[in-house]
């Protein structure tokens, strides 16, 4: 007799055997780039990450942290595979979800009594859907790096499948003890990510077709109308909710009452723990049963919630990374709100177009000093024009300008055109649905056109399209042909047609986690990178369709041919096309196993800089990568890394007055006091002064705004505050100090000044700025100062004149570019960091690894950089070295691994200026033909002008003149005529 029992539980785990041994094949063996570096770092030391923060994230990080066994190097490997596990065991729950919610639509509820043929009917189902959402392309991506969202879609399936395991049991007693389980699972989530929440009014619809045989229109509105509540409840109140209560009733003990510190969090613990457990005695008690196992639901949340407590604990201890510094409740409850990133309108706001017609206070900011809590800011909010607002508010940003050019662009408007609700409305369907949903939806069960950033999905149809090289080629670029979303479309409607409550529920699933995700976020018309992993929920939802598409298929097939087993083995391997091609299509795009550029990358900044070295950086990939080598592996604990950005807020300046590791407190004049929020440092406005001319000085201007001088603070309505005089600075340069210190190169001591000046970029002097010149001028060149690409471009003053190029970073040195149309470079640093052995490029000579967009960026900084210093070496006369120059580069980073890109322009001119032509040629047939079919592409797809477009018509410009100037005339006669081929196609366009 079939064991359907048995079977089903072998399958699934035989299913989470396959998924968790693709995952560990293609893990990433080190951090990756984005928030994975903060994360690895964060989890082995439990330090305190970005806000809401991800407490039992780390605690687990921590703990695989230990199976490294001592071996730093081993450390992010082992966190991340606890994605690959996590990962794993979604697979392996949506398999048993699928199994129990297809015995529904086959009424096969007593597993008893399953007869063969039915049971390998749900065991198919249950392997393709399963195997399908495991090798989809964000489900793969998330389960093989140190991120949340694997985690995350763990908790999801595991409350869905725990939900379901509730609705089979008839004793309610035991189903209670389910339902606790549910909400504990919730609660830990909640320290992973708020993505689980949503699932609630599935979850509801669940409970509500259980409990109520007869079930009405009515009593689904209201069950989906508590489940909306319930959500609220844990989002709005139990989260940020509790500590924000805890937080007014400590202010009030301390500041009204006079009590020590902590006082009022200990009243509040207590009380609301004594009428917890109270409330729930005296429900059982009176054999309240609803009430009971309301409170045991909601207690078990908070012992999940209380993850966090790890947050404050951990900042108290002021370790190196403590994001916010939340070690007090009035910080905690901040970090918890998110309150640095702002908010976004949902139901009213204005349109992009709005004016900002002024500012209301709003809520005290306290913070703790002396022995009291004081108001140190009010909470700002802007008033825009009244006529320019709207509900539901799609378009509404209106800073920074890439965002409006955004909006104009997508919704063809005109530079000053206002738009309206339509406009408005065709946003929302055609960008934030389509562009930034259905897109990345596609992209998992269609294909995708490549790893490029905003790149199109496939259709059956782009298999038979002439494709560029570059799209071709472009590991990222995946097509299957419709085959997952066909069969889950066959799924789709066999579920709605044989059980609308599973419909529902399933639906409800794909929809909250899609489409309400959407509508909820509001996000803005650009991101930074692809945000496809939010919504992995939904893809997750879709993938139990795919599964009921095997019962379609088998019941199709028992209709017109094979019965019975028979029927259902074909079904399954039918339904096995989808998660067989994803696999094929996605695995070379998914396999990271031997990728280590990112660690490299972050190795070779360092490296950049001199011993005890001071850093500027100015986001995620540019700071993380740094964090984990610096916190994980000990590297470069000398230097100091600084996030411009974050220099902006006090607790982050008070962090830098701190000693961490080898690198000793940075030198400032301003005190913890004069930086604090709220106070005349946060900004400071050009107030033009007619009796200064010229510049100041920067060092003097800083000791008069220390003492709060009147002559630059200015009173007004909301308080003091702070003015620059004039918009140029300077700083005095003690020679004999830079001399004795012998920080200036031999072949730059002519170039040596004895004063430096700089100009503000706008007429506002934000805090870093402020900080910046504070270090500059009290750090007296002890302490080398770098900035990367993006800190010297982020900062407020233009310090260009005296940044030195010595590697990947940029040195502040008392000499002045002479040039300032050129680069300035220590040619002979910059030599010794590149070619002494120092810097790092692991693995970018082997073909066989596959390096996405993120990766192909760092190394188009890096051979720009090989061009940089060998043009300054050209420009010395200095061409042997010159040439060493670039075949290194073309020999550490080969354009068969890495294909050439816009830097290659640059260095075929300096190859031919060199009599390198062998080297060049190559290159230039490479690029002129990987130009010629991109361009050709374009026009035939009807393209408007695009950055894209606009770089390779430059390329091909450029190579037909460096051709022209190395005699070479054939082949410039060849480039010139695809040039003019194309310059006439696109002549048109705009």
């Amino acid at each position: 007799m079939f064991n359907y029992r048995k079977a089903n539980n072998i399958t699934g785990w035989i299913v989470f055997a396959i998924s968790t041994l693709v995952y560990w094949l293609t893990v990433e063996p080190t951090a990756s780039f984005w928030d994975c570096g903060e994360f690895i770092a964060c989890s082995y030391k439990l330090e305190v990450p970005h806000p809401p923060g991800a407490p039992f994230y780390l605690l687990l990080g921590r703990m695989f942290s230990l199976l490294a066994g001592g071996d730093t190097s081993m450390v992010a490997y082992w966190i991340n595979i606890l994605s690959v596990l996590a990962g794993g065991f979604t697979v392996l729950f949506l398999f048993w979800t699928i199994t129990m919610l297809g015995r529904k639509l086959l009424s096969a509820t007593d597993t008893e009594k399953i007869d063969q043929a039915t049971g390998l009917k749900l065991l198919g189902a249950g392997i393709v859907g399963s195997l399908a959402y495991s090798f989809t392309d964000t489900a793969w991506f998330s389960a093989v790096e140190a991120e949340v969202y694997s985690m995350s879609s763990f908790f999801t399936a595991l409350v869905v499948w725990a939900m379901l395991k509730w609705d089979l049991i008839d004793d309610e007693s035991t189903g209670n003890r389910w339902l606790i389980f549910i909400a504990y699972m919730i609660g830990l989530s909640i320290g992973v990510h708020l993505l689980n929440l949503v699932t609630f009014p599935a979850l509801g619809l669940i409970y509500y077709f259980k409990k109520y045989k007869e079930t009405t229109l009515q009593g689904i509105i209201v069950t989906l109308l508590i489940s909306v509540v319930i959500v609220l409840f844990i989002n709005d109140l139990i989260i940020p909710g509790l500590p924000s209560l805890a937080g007014s009733i400590e202010i009030f003990f301390v500041n009204s009452l006079g009590m020590p510190f902590g006082s009022g969090i200990i009243f509040f613990v207590l009380i609301f723990l004594g009428g917890l457990i109270f409330s729930i005695y005296f429900s059982q008690k009176k054999a309240m049963a609803t009430l009971n196992m309301f409170l045991l639901g909601f207690a078990f949340i908070l012992i999940g919630y209380s993850s966090y407590t790890i947050i404050p604990i951990r900042s108290a201890y002021n370790p190196p990374i403590d994001e916010n510094n939340p070690e007090n409740i009035i910080s905690f409850v901040s970090y918890l709100k998110r309150e640095q990133y702002g908010s976004r309108p949902l139901l009213f706001g204005p349109y992009y177009d709005a004016k900002l017609t002024g500012t209301e206070k709003g809520a005290k900011v306290y913070e703790r000093r002396g022995d009291r809590y004081e108001v140190v800011d009010r909470k700002l909010t802007y008033k825009y024009d009244e006529s320019r607002q709207t509900i539901f508010p799609r378009i509404y940003s209106s800073n920074p300008p890439s965002h409006i050019e955004a909006y104009q662009n997508a919704l063809g408007l005109a530079p000053g055109e206002q738009p309206n609700f339509a406009d408005n409305l065709s946003f929302f369907f055609s960008d934030q649905i389509g562009r930034m949903y259905m897109r990345y939806f596609l992209w998992n069960f269609s294909g995708r056109e490549s790893d490029e950033k905003g790149a199109g999905w496939t259709s059956p149809v782009d298999a038979f399209k002439e494709l560029p090289d570059s799209i071709k080629n472009n590991a990222g670029h995946n097509n299957y042909l419709m085959i997952p979303l066909i069969i889950g479309l066959i799924g789709f409607f066999f579920n709605l047609n044989k059980n609308p409550k599973v419909f529902g529920a399933v639906g409800l699933l794909f929809v909250m986690l899609g489409v309400a995700l959407v509508v909820y976020l509001n996000m803005p018309p650009v991101e930074p990178r692809e945000r496809d992993y939010i919504f992995v929920g939904s893809f997750y939802a879709f993938c139990i369709w795919i599964g009921f598409g095997v019962l379609s298929i088998s019941r199709w097939l028992s209709q017109v041919g094979p019965k019975g087993a028979t029927a259902a083995v074909m079904a399954t391997v039918i339904g096995l096309s989808a998660p067989t091609m994803l696999l094929a299509e996605n695995w070379n795009d998914h396999d990271r196993s031997d990728r280590y550029f990112s660690v490299d990358t972050a190795k070779n900044f360092l490296d950049s800089c001199a011993p005890n070295a001071i850093i500027f950086t100015g986001g995620d990939n540019d700071t993380f990568p740094l964090w984990y080598v610096q916190e994980v592996e000990g590297y470069r604990t000398d230097v100091r890394v600084i996030v411009l950005s974050y220099f902006n807020t006090d607790w982050y300046v008070h962090q830098m007055m701190r000693s961490q590791y080898d690198s000793e407190a940075l030198p400032f004049s301003f005190t913890a006091d004069d930086v604090r929020q709220g106070g005349v440092l946060d900004y400071a406005y050009y107030q033009k002064n007619d009796r200064i001319n010229g510049a100041i000085d920067a060092k003097r201007y800083l000791q008069l705004l220390k003492k709060k001088s009147p002559a630059l603070i200015a009173q007004t309505q909301d308080g003091q505050l702070a003015t620059v005089p004039s918009k140029s600075m300077y700083y005095d340069i003690d020679s004999a100090k830079v001399d004795a210190l012998g920080i200036v190169p031999e072949n730059l001591k002519h170039l040596m000044v004895d004063k430096m000046v700089w100009t503000m970029k706008t007429n506002v002097l934000e805090k870093n700025a402020l900080m910046v010149i504070d270090l500059i001028t009290n750090n007296n060149w002890e302490r080398p100062i770098y900035f990367n690409h993006t800190s010297k471009s982020g900062i407020g003053i233009d310090l260009n004149p005296y940044l030195v190029q010595e590697g990947n970073a940029f040195r502040l040195l008392p000499v002045k570019n002479p040039n300032p149309r050129a680069d300035f470079v220590s040619t002979e640093v910059m030599y010794k960091n590149f070619m002494g052995g120092k810097f790092h490029h692991t693995g970018l000579q082997d073909s066989t690894v596959y390096y996405n967009k993120d990766y192909r960026d760092f190394v188009t900084n890096s051979r720009a950089n090989f061009n940089t210093l060998a043009e300054a070496l050209i420009y010395e006369n200095q061409e042997e070295k010159a040439k060493e120059v670039l075949n290194r580069s073309l020999e550490w980073m080969p354009t068969n691994v890495i294909p050439a890109d816009y830097t290659a322009s640059q260095t075929i001119a300096m190859l031919l200026l060199l009599n390198e032509a062998d080297k060049a040629l190559p290159l230039i047939h490479q690029v002129t033909k990987n130009s010629d079919q991109m361009l050709t592409y374009y026009a035939k797809q009807g393209t408007a002008i695009n950055r894209d477009i606009q770089v390779n018509l430059y390329l091909l410009n450029n190579m037909a003149d460096d051709l022209k100037r190395a005699g070479q005339a054939d082949l410039e006669k060849e480039v010139r005529g695809i040039l003019n081929k194309h310059l006439a196609a696109f002549g048109g366009r705009r």
